[in-house]
């Protein structure tokens, strides 16, 4: 059996409390009451300040990879930011965190989805104005050409 990792977290800052981690094998899935029972530090405190991420078993797997395991839930959306920033110790700052990868990725590939849409509306438009104007354009000059001998104007 595959079970997903459980993160537990501070309601009001985000910050993690206990992650359970993956788990392979003969393994038996807990309850929040069961967790809450086993880890000393969600024990000590109080159950309504706590909230809790359940996610598949490899979800998100290459976040906590490229991130270095740096990220925390963002207690506005309820969900999981990640801080991709390299480590270095000489540049301490604000970390700064963000969506995951992938989700980022699905957000581009639907925004790159919708662009391609509107540019092939856009040049679909653009061809029927063209044709248009050579319509109009050869309108015109048959309306020239029968309006030149009438004016005794010579065609050129």
């Amino acid at each position: 059996m595959e079970i997903g990792r459980k993160i537990y977290y501070d309601k009001a800052t985000g910050n993690v409390i206990v992650d359970t981690g993956e788990r392979v094998g003969n393994v038996v899935k807990t309850t929040r009451e069961q967790d809450f029972a086993s880890f000393k530090v969600l024990n000590e405190r109080i159950e309504e300040t706590v909230g809790m991420i359940e996610l598949e078993f490899g979800q998100f797997n290459v976040e906590f990879r490229d991130s270095w395991g740096r990220y925390r839930v963002n207690p506005e959306t309820e969900k999981l930011v990640f801080n991709y920033d390299p480590i270095d110790p000489e540049q301490p700052g604000e970390p700064v965190y963000q969506k995951p990868l992938t989700e980022q990725i699905k957000d581009l590939t639907t925004e790159l989805s919708s662009t391609q849409m509107a540019l092939a509306d856009n040049y679909e438009q653009l061809l029927s104005a063209q044709k248009e104007a050579v319509s109009a354009q050869l309108a015109l000059t048959e309306l020239y050409e029968l309006v030149l001998p009438l004016t005794g104007g010579a065609s050129k």
